[in-house]
């Protein structure tokens, strides 16, 4: 029923003790059949010795011996080639408390999910570890949810299980074999509608990891340009896999007020859609300072403002109608860009005035003065701007 792949490399002296417990936890309290399968790397000492040690001693424990490094590497050959329905793997440092491995590979058993994942990152999760850590795991996550759109909440915990079936049609179009291999399985399986179960494990850090933080943070900086790169232009075959894999569209019963919410409809959360215009903000601010400097001197302050503000407005409103309150396609796009200039309007009117009031008190102000009256309008023009897209967009999904 389950194979927990340990992916090694070397690991002579951590290997026996890992893998004993692992095989004494699985037979004490899991009570399905179960193999381990230790994937040794192109290990250079005694691991794949101490592996084959461990075969020959511990009923259900394989060895998969591979030429090349990589630990994506060593996992993509490992669940290929296994025969179980559901594949697992942990880090051999055993980080991750064992009494996680049921509750997360139980939604897959039943089929209620397609992967599970620890997480380090929930509210319930136990977590010991030095503080650099801590911020490059929580900086990393909040890029991929950034670069791309990630809603999984820790990609790198060396805790996850998939559905062998899933993973057979995933596997082929993961590039990365070193450690981005995570992140792009998960994105890939977000992308292509599945069910991603989370779940908070308690986790001591490793103070013996011999993971190069460096080395490894630019190749996942890399690994998302990659990815990203691929998901704009098309190049994975994303629908493809969504009507392959993906779970078939609700189909909610009638409500005695009429038809039910259909699900693309789906209010989003509050919480979500202000963080996200909040960086749609940030990035139309900046973009309209940049076009009334650069046109303040040749335009004059009311003109630039008002063509920097219409520039800005027009993609204000197309990425917050995608990315905020999720709505996709050309249905309803002109009544929403006519909202979208409403509250460019009343922004324009509340810049104006505080131009018009600020050069009243003072008619050559200094340059950083004017563009702090403008950040301020900016800043309550941005809040109206919300409450009004918010409202005419229904706060729902297309």
């Amino acid at each position: 029923m389950l194979d927990v792949v340990i992916p090694v490399y070397n690991e002579e002296t951590d290997l026996g003790p890992c893998v004993r417990r692992l095989h004494a936890h699985l037979r004490e309290h899991f009570p399905y059949p179960f193999r381990i399968t230790i994937a040794d790397n192109a290990s250079i000492d005694d691991t794949l010795k101490v592996a084959d040690g461990l075969a020959g001693e511990l009923p259900g424990v394989e060895v998969l011996h591979l030429d090349a490094k990589g630990r994506g590497r060593a996992l993509s050959a490992a669940w290929s080639a296994s025969s179980a329905p559901v594949l697992a793997y942990m880090d051999v440092d055993l980080s991750t408390d064992l009494a996680a491995l049921l509750p997360l590979v139980a939604p897959l058993i039943s089929g209620h999910s397609d992967l599970a994942i620890g997480t380090r990152l929930a509210r319930t999760s136990r977590v010991v570890r030095g503080a650099k850590r801590e911020v490059i795991s929580r900086a990393y996550n909040l890029l991929l949810r950034g670069a791309l759109a990630a809603r999984f909440s820790d990609a790198q915990c060396g805790f996850k299980a998939i559905r062998a079936d899933v993973a057979a049609e995933l596997l082929p179009l993961v590039r990365d074999t070193g450690w981005f291999f995570d992140t792009e399985l998960l994105v890939l399986a977000q992308r292509a509608g599945l069910r991603i179960h989370e779940v908070p494990v308690d986790w001591v850090d490793d103070p013996d990891s011999r993971v190069d933080i460096v080395a490894t943070a630019l190749a996942d900086l890399r690994g998302v340009g990659r990815l990203g790169r691929a998901l704009v232009t098309g190049a994975l075959p994303l629908t493809d896999l969504r009507a392959q894999l993906g779970r078939a569209p609700l189909t909610g019963p009638r409500a005695r007020s009429g038809p039910a919410t259909p699900p693309g409809q789906v209010p989003v959360g509050l919480p979500r859609q202000l963080v996200r215009f909040a960086a749609v903000g940030v990035a139309s601010t900046l973009a309209y300072l940049v076009l009334f400097v650069a046109t303040r001197g040749a335009l004059g302050a009311q003109p630039a403002n008002l063509l920097a503000l219409l520039l800005t407005a027009v993609a204000n409103t197309a990425a917050n109608r995608r990315l905020t309150f999720g709505i996709s396609g050309r249905r309803h796009a002109g009544r929403h860009h006519l909202q979208g200039l409403l509250a460019f309007a009343l922004g324009l009117a509340l810049t104006s005035g505080s131009l018009a009031v600020l050069h009243a008190a003072d008619a050559v102000p200094a340059r950083p003065v004017e563009l702090a009256v403008l950040v301020a309008a900016n800043l309550a023009a941005t809040v109206l701007r919300f409450v009004l897209l918010r409202l005419g967009m229904h706060h729902r999904r297309s």
